[in-house]
């Protein structure tokens, strides 16, 4: 048991299935009281009742206030993980401008609401937890998919304002960035997923483990993938070695499509 969880109150966003139903399955089994949020009301309640949580359908940035009803006025840890990948179109092509919307208020303003909703019952008492899923494409880029690889840089960066700017006052954040798991949204990367992610993508479950694994060691960047960390280094050590390597897979995918 993770001692650091045990009977906090959790909020799972994008809970109804992949990644999001792996961490609601873990704090509950971890003896945490989960609230399992998605947009699918189904697909929650299903999460909910195999764990004994609580379902909560909606919006990821609208459910604070009925999450902390839920749970008798107190949000310990917030997870959110809730995300969308969009191609939004190449250069060239017509933009599509409601993808790139759509992914700056799932994978960024989401978190940014939820954050200023939770953070002055959490600095008022000096103790919370933000859990923010981010992706590898947040660390390093993405080929085939500017908003998403856009946006989560933009997650990843915000989660790194939270921890440095709180993180004396008693505020815990982690930021998962995990390349291919098996999910929903893996299926749906094309050509682009099916080189790039799916030769060494791993179950949600994993994904699970590494955060988990992480809370005890209590680390902001949890890498599923441990390989990433060097790919991260070797971005920021040679900047433009790693644009040529990813500009050779990038135009590996085009020969392919």
């Amino acid at each position: 048991m993770v001692q650091a969880v045990q009977g906090a109150k959790v909020v799972v966003t994008g809970a109804g299935g992949g990644i999001g139903a792996a961490l609601a399955r873990r704090f509950a089994a971890q003896g945490a009281r989960v609230v399992v949020n998605d947009l699918d009301a189904a697909r929650a309640k299903a999460v909910a009742e195999e764990i004994g949580g609580h379902a909560l359908a909606g919006d990821a940035s609208s459910v604070v206030d009925e999450a902390r009803d839920v749970l008798d006025g107190r949000v310990d840890v917030w997870c959110a993980n809730a995300g969308v990948g969009r191609d939004g179109g190449e250069p060239g092509e017509p933009l599509r401008e409601e993808d790139w919307a759509l992914s700056w208020d799932v994978n960024v303003m989401a978190h940014v609401r939820a954050a200023h909703a939770l953070l002055p019952e959490w600095l008022e008492r000096g103790s919370g937890r933000f859990v923010s899923t981010v992706s590898a494409a947040g660390l390093l880029t993405m080929i085939g998919t500017a908003p998403y690889s856009v946006t989560k840089h933009g997650a990843y960066a915000f989660a790194e304002w939270l921890s440095l700017t709180y993180r004396h006052r008693g505020v815990k954040v982690h930021a998962i960035c995990p390349q291919g798991v098996r999910t929903d949204m893996l299926d749906a990367s094309g050509s682009a997923g099916d080189l790039v992610l799916k030769p060494t993508a791993i179950e949600p479950e994993d994904v699970a483990d590494a955060l988990f694994d992480g809370i005890e060691q209590d680390r902001f960047l949890i890498l599923p993938h441990p390989e990433v960390a060097e790919y991260y280094r070797a971005r920021a050590a040679d900047p433009e070695r790693w644009l040529g390597g990813m500009n050779g897979v990038q135009r590996q995918w085009e020969a392919t499509r």
